[in-house]
């Protein structure tokens, strides 16, 4: 799935990913691929963007600190605007 961190100005993220982990405002929560459409606040904290390595069956991680925002998701991808 394609996953997108952004300000207005900025990209802070923009990559393929097989899941999205966030802090949102009920809770942590993780999207994969094809999840179902929902649009959701999130509370400040990390989120965490795991992708497959190239060649591996091991995961790459990166977190990226977030202030708080709002998390959309789509079948074919999530996009998180600060």
């Amino acid at each position: 799935m394609k996953v997108i961190i952004a300000k207005v100005d900025e990209t802070l993220f923009s990559g393929d990913a097989v899941s999205l982990t966030v802090p949102g405002s009920e809770g942590e929560m993780t999207v994969l691929g094809e999840h179902e459409p929902l649009v959701t606040t999130l509370r400040p904290g990390v989120a965490i963007i795991r992708s497959t390595q190239e060649g591996s069956s091991e995961f790459a991680v990166r977190e990226v600190a977030i202030p708080g925002g709002l998390l959309e998701v789509r079948r074919d991808g999530a996009t998180i605007i600060l």
